[in-house]
């Protein structure tokens, strides 16, 4: 049963999830982070730079790494996660860079990448792993469907992911059609979980995922799985969650 949150207001909601994982920094200053990229996890990132330029965490021994990357996407593109990253939160702190890994969508071969990133995972156990979650139920870039591969993995994007995905780019025709992303398995190894969920139109996909049945067409569903998942809820997406 995951431990779910609502919040009220949105300054709390961004200062709550940084306190989740300043602790965990603060207790264990070598912790193994996953992070998650898009809208929702900015207001994270602010409050983490700001709990460090205050004096209170380091991330000088810390290691990331993140859910996915879009496939084909110059590391140096705006839309990249690689540049999200680095704009919202690394080159504000003081974590080492070479700790920091994001899947590379420039890479020639793909699924030689897919296989370099999950024996990097293999080798370190995330501590906590930050996730937002997609209208249709996706996490990182694991979308529904009748099975899901554990492993990371080369991903066609649905329409409606590059849709809502789009806003980044000048169109949706600019959003790139493949994504390297993490799989479920190793997502669901992760010591900790925190899901961060904002917005009214996210309200009915997490009360699905958090009270509905197991099921692949719901990736988050599957988290229901997991032994220590904490769901962070806005007014809004908590709505329906008494």
């Amino acid at each position: 049963m995951a431990n779910v949150i609502k919040v009220t207001h949105e300054e709390d909601f961004h200062k709550v999830a940084a306190h989740i994982v300043a602790s965990l920094v603060q207790t264990s200053p070598r912790a193994v982070l996953g992070l998650a990229t898009g809208g929702t996890p900015v207001g994270l990132y602010r409050e983490l730079i700001q709990i460090h330029k205050q004096g209170l965490v380091s991330f000088a021994k810390v290691k990331s790494y993140n859910l996915d990357e879009y496939a084909g996407l110059p590391t140096e593109h705006p839309a990249s996660y690689r540049t999200f990253m680095n704009e919202h939160l690394f080159n504000h702190i003081d974590i080492n860079l070479e700790n920091t890994h994001v899947p590379d969508g420039q890479a020639t071969d793909l699924d030689a990448e897919c296989r370099l990133y999950d024996e990097m995972l293999s080798e370190a156990v995330i501590d906590l792993q930050v996730l937002g979650i997609g209208h249709n139920g996706h996490i990182g870039f694991n979308e529904p469907d009748d099975s899901l591969n554990p492993a990371t993995h080369v991903v066609t994007l649905l329409e409606q992911t590059r849709e809502a995905n789009s806003r980044y780019f000048g169109s949706v025709d600019d959003v790139p059609a493949q994504a390297i992303t993490m799989g479920v398995g190793s997502i669901m190894k992760a010591r900790q979980i925190l899901l961060l969920v904002r917005g009214a139109d996210k309200a009915e996909i997490i009360h699905r995922a958090v009270t509905g049945p197991i099921t692949t067409q719901c990736p988050a569903s599957l988290l229901q799985l997991h032994s220590n998942v904490t769901v962070l809820l806005d007014a809004e997406a908590g709505r329906l969650f008494q």
